[in-house]
């Protein structure tokens, strides 16, 4: 079971607000580029700041990132906005995204940089079978147990854990070992449905 899996639920309740965006002429390469650039701020903001409760917006700003990332979707394919460029940001935006909002979590005591690195390069792994499947399948692999929206949920409460003053020095590292592991599987997984 991933979070992917509920995915139309939340499609359906932003179809309203892409409405009102393609009708103001917003384009879904804007949204795409305005998700890069609001998450790769956070994440650098956060980073900077060091342990404090302001990590407790992490979570936010993950939410915030995942409707932009539906949304930017739904306007390319439901408003006939879809194109190469389109894809292409879309999926190295993703990455970039991805790599700012794990690594932001060097700066707090516990977390091996190290560790966060090789996160970073399994889920960007993860991620580019996902595309791949695309070309071979015609559908793309999202399977869990730790895909993008699992992710995004698991560093979210990391994020409120350390605004609560949680000492990750005994554990941060194991957590994201762990959390490897999981990304490992995922990838076997994907690999499983396309060869």
């Amino acid at each position: 079971m991933s979070i992917y899996q509920l995915k139309p639920r939340f499609q359906s309740l932003l179809r309203p607000c892409v409405n009102r965006l393609a009708n103001a002429d917003i384009s879904a390469n804007q949204v795409t580029l305005f998700t890069l650039i609001f998450t790769f701020g956070a994440s650098v903001a956060l980073f900077s700041i060091g342990e404090s409760v302001w990590w407790g917006v992490l979570p936010i700003v993950l939410f915030i990132r995942m409707a932009l990332n539906a949304i930017d979707g739904m306007l390319a394919r439901e408003h006939n906005m879809t194109s190469s460029l389109g894809l292409v940001l879309n999926e190295v935006c993703d990455l970039i995204s991805d790599a700012a909002i794990y690594l932001s979590f060097i700066a707090i005591t516990g977390f091996n940089a190290y560790a966060l690195f090789g996160f970073v390069l399994l889920a960007w792994l993860s991620e580019v079978i996902a595309i791949l499947s695309v070309q071979i399948t015609q559908n793309r692999a999202n399977q869990g147990p730790l895909g993008k929206s699992d992710r995004a949920f698991l560093f979210g409460v990391l994020g409120l854990l350390v605004a609560l003053g949680i000492d990750f020095t005994p554990i941060g590292l194991w957590i994201i070992l762990i959390a490897n592991l999981a990304i490992v599987v995922t990838i076997y997984k994907r690999l499983h449905t396309i060869i």
